[in-house]
């Protein structure tokens, strides 16, 4: 399995759910060293509001189910919100 699977699959299912047209929630991994990984999410037009939502506090909480799901594999994630 790839480093950060399943981060990437938690974020795709996650963020799914939160936005109107989750076919275009977009998960990139990209790999920063040995143990860090940096999950970029993409979202369709509009919907990356509803992904940060109010005073960021959606956004906060999916941060922390990313790392509890870097934490399974034994990495550290940070995610960013690209527009």
């Amino acid at each position: 399995m790839a480093k950060g699977e399943i981060v990437k699959r938690v974020l795709d299912y996650v963020v799914g759910q939160i936005v109107d047209d989750p076919n275009a929630v977009e998960v990139t991994i990209i790999e920063q060293g040995p143990e860090d990984v940096i999950a970029e999410v993409r979202t369709g037009p509009g919907d990356m509001g509803r992904v940060i939502g109010r005073r960021g506090r959606t956004a906060r909480s999916i941060r922390t189910v990313a790392q509890a799901a870097a934490d399974e594999e034994g990495i550290t994630a940070s995610v960013e919100f690209e527009d």
